[in-house]
């Protein structure tokens, strides 16, 4: 079976054409700026990336370029768009009417259209992804939730400490994200372990930032929330803070409206607003290396929340066997991989400097006689949204 995984962004169509039967990326890319002036990437293994400008005017003519050229006779790698049998596509918010993967119905789009509220950035986007696939294709789709793996936290680890009724009326909980990120590591951590009975904090790292504590391959708590903002500082957004600073900016006059309070804590906090210089770690790293105050601060807020996280995780689980850092961040750092294990050292965590150099490698970084194992492990969410459509689509 031939999948094609989408992940729909309000300007953007990210794609990969997978063969379950090889578990092979036939070809990946994307569509940018949709709507405006557009840009398509199409990648194949062991070929020279195809980049060009384009006219999309919709998602739905994003796809048709996307299957198009899959089929095209120089760049493709199908013969016929008849060969994708099923899509698979990431959709941010399920809610807690949609806990796992499901076949997309009438009754699922509707829900995923009511949960726009919960994620009002996303939602819509993967909902138009959705639609623009019905216009041009007709095979089985299949709806992947980011919050979906989380859904097994118990409810002492999702509620808020808020007048109950707004969890009665609004569903106003811990949802958590990047959930097949977190659901594919921690089952590589088992694999590599050689146990499914084990502990695992998982640190997803990237310009968006998330973890989790994962207790025999079921979430246990996860940082971020209602939305993805909560939790460990981002790219762009602030992470968790006092929720008292909002009101009294707000006295201040520095923010009035809804839209700018929101603007300023997704866009405009995290790496970005304390360095001033770039929400990318690669440009944070430099600066601090030419001596850079603010990104030295941002490197050691940096390690700073993640080692009290990753130490009120082990708490909170009673101990783990494993730390898994992934995404670009967590995959490509060695240095936040080397300081938050410095810091738990206490716990016996023990790296090895040689090992720990790599980049974008799946590797135990720990020494032999470290008691709890440090894992680097490359993410692959798509595999994930493969894997699910597939196993439903089959089952039809």
């Amino acid at each position: 079976m031939k999948v094609l995984v989408i992940n729909a962004g309000s300007s953007s169509l990210k794609f990969q054409v997978m063969d379950m039967d090889t578990e092979k990326v036939l070809a990946k890319g994307i569509c940018e700026e949709i709507g405006g002036k557009s840009r398509f990437k199409f990648k194949v293994e062991g070929r020279e990336d195809y980049v060009t400008a384009a006219t999309l005017p919709t998602h739905a003519e994003a796809l048709v370029l996307v299957l198009n050229t899959l089929v095209d006779e120089k760049l493709g790698v199908l013969k016929s768009v008849d060969e994708i049998e099923a899509v698979g596509h990431r959709v941010l918010h399920g809610g807690e009417k949609l806990s796992g993967s499901v076949l997309i119905t009438e009754e699922v789009k509707a829900i995923i259209d009511e949960c726009k509220d919960l994620g009002p950035l996303h939602n819509p986007a993967n909902l138009t992804g959705i639609l623009a696939c019905e216009k041009v294709m007709n095979v089985p789709q299949v709806a992947v939730f980011d919050t979906g793996f989380h859904q097994t936290m118990p409810d002492y680890a999702y509620m808020y400490a808020l007048p109950y009724e707004y969890y009665e009326k609004y569903k106003i909980r811990r949802y958590g994200f990047h959930g097949t990120s977190h659901r594919y590591v921690s089952a590589r951590a088992a694999a590599m372990l050689g146990r499914e009975d084990i502990n695992v904090v998982t640190c997803h790292l990237g310009n968006g930032a998330s973890m989790a504590a994962v207790m025999n391959g079921k979430c246990f708590d996860t940082t971020m929330g209602v939305t993805p903002l909560e939790g460990i500082m981002m790219g762009t957004r602030c992470g968790s803070i006092d929720p008292a600073i909002i009101p009294y900016l707000m006295r201040k006059g520095e923010l009035t409206t809804a839209d700018e309070i929101d603007k300023m804590m997704n866009k405009k906090s995290g790496m970005l607003g304390v360095s001033g210089i770039s929400s990318d770690n690669q440009e944070i790293t430099k600066g601090s290396a030419e001596g850079n105050a603010r990104c030295q601060l941002v490197e050691k807020m940096y390690v700073h929340q993640l080692v009290k996280i990753v130490g009120g995780y082990i708490a909170a689980m009673g101990g783990t066997d494993a730390i898994v850092f992934t995404g670009g961040i967590g995959e490509n750092s060695a240095l936040y991989r080397e300081k938050v294990c410095e810091k738990l050292a206490f716990l016996g965590v023990k790296i090895d400097a040689e090992k720990n150099k790599i980049r974008g490698e799946e590797i135990d970084i720990s020494t032999s006689d470290s008691p709890i194992r440090i894992l680097v492990i490359p993410t692959n969410e798509e595999l994930v949204i493969a894997r699910d459509t597939k196993e439903i689509v089959e089952a039809l």
